[in-house]
């Protein structure tokens, strides 16, 4: 099921202005989507660093690792805006 969040994480990637489009004058805000990683904290380094070998997220874009209350579990938190 998805639930909108209304709060925000505390990374996210460089600002993204709106868009116009060439007919409108109305700004198209960009839309948001979360990505978390959940894992022990070398495999959520490793995967921070492979997604930005890719060219998907600076690293300084995530949260710092947040622990789930589980044994050698962490996760971190990337807001990526995305959009027209």
């Amino acid at each position: 099921m998805f639930i909108p969040s209304i709060q925000g994480a505390a990374a996210s990637t460089a600002n993204a202005a709106p868009v116009t489009l060439p007919d409108s004058t109305t700004p198209i805000p960009p839309e948001q989507v979360r990505h978390l990683l959940f894992g022990t904290p070398s495999a959520i380094k490793s995967s921070i660093q492979h997604l930005h070998k890719l060219g998907y997220a600076e690293p300084n874009d995530w949260s710092r690792p947040l622990s789930t209350g589980r044994p050698n579990e962490v996760m971190a938190i990337l807001t990526k805006r995305v959009g027209p």
